[in-house]
């Protein structure tokens, strides 16, 4: 369990700092992303999902 709520903690402050040290370029991103399609949005957080569970699966075997 504190393995999960490091690795919880870790994605918030990844998520965070955009929005701490770009602020007005998040704003512009938000204003830009409502013109990509639905079906765009989908695809790239299907690939970012794969992506992440890859990266799980490679830390995971290297970790045993």
């Amino acid at each position: 369990m504190p393995f999960i709520l490091s690795i919880l903690g870790l994605i918030l402050v990844i998520e965070g700092l955009p929005y701490f040290v770009f602020p007005s370029k998040v704003k512009e991103w938000a204003l830009t992303i409502q013109e990509i399609p639905d079906r765009g949005l989908r695809v790239m957080g299907f690939i970012s999902m794969i992506g992440g569970l890859l990266l799980v699966y490679m830390g995971r075997r290297v970790l045993q």
